[in-house]
């Protein structure tokens, strides 16, 4: 492959939009295991929250599609492969980014929950603005200039 066909194809795997219409594979092989990825996807998907057993599992699924993603972007980097197969990889790559994204779209088990998470997050940024605004630093100090 050559240096900038290599580019090409990172830069679309890079690409903010590279999921949108992009589907989920069907079926991908993952640490040397097949597993039916759409199927897994749309299954934990059609549920409101993800039941207290699941959550081990879907985590699991989210670490080893993260691990998978990084080996073959690597072998993409690496540039040691064909072009042929650096478009294979980073078509496979897209669609663990998609299925990535709608597990992590099941975070919050409730309303409640994503609610109070919001309001934590609204606290700590107005901490460290005021924290800004008055010059103090980290370990409450005074900044001196």
């Amino acid at each position: 492959m050559q240096e900038y066909e290599r580019k090409q194809l990172l830069e679309r795997i890079g690409k903010e939009g590279a999921t949108i219409g992009t589907r989920i594979p069907e079926e991908i092989e993952i640490q040397g295991e097949r597993v039916e990825l759409r199927d897994f996807v749309f299954e934990i998907k059609r549920r409101e929250t993800v039941p207290e057993g699941e959550r081990e599992r879907v985590e699991r699924a989210k670490r080893n599609l993260r691990k998978e993603r990084l080996e073959r972007l690597e072998a993409i980097e690496a540039g040691t492969i064909s072009r042929a197969e650096g478009e294979r990889l980073a078509e496979s790559i897209i669609g663990i980014d998609r299925a990535l994204e709608g597990l992590q779209q099941l975070g919050a088990s409730s309303i409640e929950a994503e609610a109070e998470a919001q309001r934590i997050a609204d606290k700590k940024r107005w901490t460290r603005f005021m924290r800004q605004a008055l010059g103090l630093d980290e370990d409450s100090t005074p900044n001196r200039r």
